[in-house]
């Protein structure tokens, strides 16, 4: 278990396995959620650290195909 203290101001650091363990860096933002009486704590990352994440193998397509695809995904085709 990995406890800190909270300081007078409300302030805490959060340990270093803590910040290891989400890859947090200075500046970084984190995103808190309460949620029956706990709280999760979540580095929030910006979108140009998920470029490149989804992997597509296919042919490339154009924004007239995905255009498309959506209406005829939206017509149930």
């Amino acid at each position: 278990m990995i406890e800190s203290k909270l300081r007078s101001d409300g302030r805490t650091t959060l340990p270093k396995a803590v910040r290891e363990a989400l890859a947090l860096r200075p500046g970084d933002r984190l995103r808190y959620t309460i949620l029956n009486g706990e709280v999760r704590i979540r580095a929030v990352r910006p979108l140009q650290q998920l470029y490149g994440v989804l992997k597509y193998d296919g042919p490339p397509v154009t924004l007239d195909d995905m255009e498309r695809a959506i209406g005829e995904a939206a017509q149930g085709d």
